[in-house]
């Protein structure tokens, strides 16, 4: 999947879910599904537990979480 199309499975709308984002303009937040797999839930079963949601969707998840991570920081 390339940056383009898991960044469109991400969406963020202020009248939705306090603004956080979400995955495909559902009510299904990034960190729900991130608290599950964290919890220790495979794929498969994030997505039976969510069958609303695509492989796609955990994939551009993954993508954004990491996204949000990968920043310079600097140290005085």
């Amino acid at each position: 999947m390339n940056e383009k199309n898991w960044r469109q499975r991400i969406t963020i709308n202020p009248d939705q879910c306090g603004g956080r984002p979400c995955l495909r303009g559902m009510r299904i937040r990034v960190i729900d599904v991130l608290d599950l797999l964290a919890s220790g839930l495979t794929q498969s079963q994030v997505l039976e537990e969510l069958p609303d949601l695509e492989p796609e969707d955990i994939e551009a998840v993954l993508r954004y979480a990491s996204s949000r991570f990968d920043h310079p920081i600097v140290a005085a």
